[in-house]
């Protein structure tokens, strides 16, 4: 790679780095995996660059990336193993403990959802991409973004509200 086209690079993962770690984030709920995702996709992004950065929508392209890399990270054997939480860090804890307690519902809700429907569910609402960005992301079509986002909401209001998938109660 020149130097130019290097410098470029560089500057394009300063600035996008840390959205690129909250997205991924999102996607797999673990800091560590998020971490590996992003450089993932950094490295593929490395190889590609002087095609990638000619294209229209650069970011668009580079989510795309990620989220392609979490659903094969999902699809791994290892990965269907289920981690448990580990102990809280410090006994500090009361410090933005009803938003934080909100974030974590949000982040667990969010774990229950399918891969594809999480992906669907995070494009659309974290990063604000439309329908037809979203699915261009996926490669899929916009009624299934649609049908899929529609879904991934449902799905998120009942369990919010203790209702369970069925219409049953908690």
């Amino acid at each position: 790679m020149k130097r130019a086209d290097e410098d470029e690079y560089r500057q394009f993962v300063v600035t996008r780095l840390e959205p690129l770690r909250v997205t991924a984030y999102l996607l797999c709920r673990d800091w560590h995996t998020a971490d590996d995702l992003v450089s993932i996709t950094l490295g593929k992004l490395y190889r590609h660059w002087r095609r990638v950065r000619a294209m229209e929508s650069v970011d668009g392209y580079v989510r795309g990336m990620l989220t392609n890399a979490w659903l094969d990270e999902c699809r791994r054997p290892w990965r269907r193993e289920k981690a448990t939480d580990d102990p809280p860090d410090s006994a500090d804890q009361t410090v933005h403990e009803y938003a934080l307690s909100d974030r974590e519902m949000l982040l667990d809700l969010l774990r229950q959802l399918p891969p594809r429907r999480r992906a669907v569910v995070v494009l659309r609402f974290y990063c604000d991409l439309s329908v037809e960005e979203t699915a261009q992301v996926l490669g899929i079509s916009t009624g299934t973004v649609k049908s899929q986002a529609a879904r991934g909401l449902e799905h998120l209001r009942l369990a919010a509200t203790g209702v369970g998938v069925n219409g049953e109660g908690a």
